[in-house]
């Protein structure tokens, strides 16, 4: 949580985006949260590690950052959109990829580095947020290896792909992604909380000496 608040207070910019038209959803986001894990407060807060943090409503994401482990993306289908837009994100802990370039781009625009995102790939997941219910959602983990166990880990686009990433890496890097819908403005929340261990913790947990 102090990582988080450090890169919130010295690179805002690369860890936090939002469109005007995303402000309703933002504050939407955080009610949810903060009655989900936070008996509903509404003016302040006391995270789970002592830390007391203000509710700022007009300030909604950089809060939401401030108060939760998890990143948060807020995507929107715009009228007359085939499909949803990334409108605004907190986005602390990004495993190679850069949230300024990501700001603002469509579903199939978000992926177009993934070699396997292909139209009928990108058919599905728009399927997947046309139809995701409120009070359903869906989650899924990923498992990757790394060389770092840094966090903040952005890549550019037009940086090279980092192909040390192999099983012979010492850090597991793993999301838990969720899928919900906000019920009142019906923006879809793409959430990431981000668990980082390293390979000894790995094996004794599989049981691998």
């Amino acid at each position: 949580m102090s990582k988080r608040a450090q890169l919130l207070a010295q690179s805002r910019e690369a860890v936090l985006q939002m469109a005007p038209t995303a402000a309703d959803a933002a504050q939407e986001l955080l009610e949810v949260v903060l009655d989900h894990r936070y008996d509903g407060a509404r003016h302040h807060v006391t995270r789970p590690d002592g830390v007391e943090v203000a509710i700022d409503w007009q300030d909604p994401l950089a809060t939401l950052g401030l108060i939760c482990q998890e990143d948060f993306c807020l995507l929107e289908r715009p009228e007359g959109s085939s499909e949803h837009v990334l409108t605004g994100a907190v986005l602390c802990f990004p495993a190679s990829w850069t949230l300024r370039e990501k700001f603002m781009r469509p579903l199939i625009g978000i992926h177009q580095t993934v070699d396997s995102y292909d139209a009928g790939l990108a058919a599905r997941v728009q399927r997947l947020f046309d139809g995701v219910q409120v009070g359903r959602p869906m989650w899924r983990f990923n498992a990757l290896w790394y060389q770092s166990p840094e966090l903040f880990s952005p890549r550019a686009e037009s940086d090279p792909r980092d192909h040390s990433h192999g099983e012979d890496a010492p850090y597991m890097r793993s999301e838990q992604q969720v899928i919900l819908r906000l019920p009142r403005t019906r923006a879809v929340v793409f959430s990431i909380h981000t668990y980082m261990l390293h390979r000894d913790d790995v094996m004794r947990q599989w049981g691998v000496a």
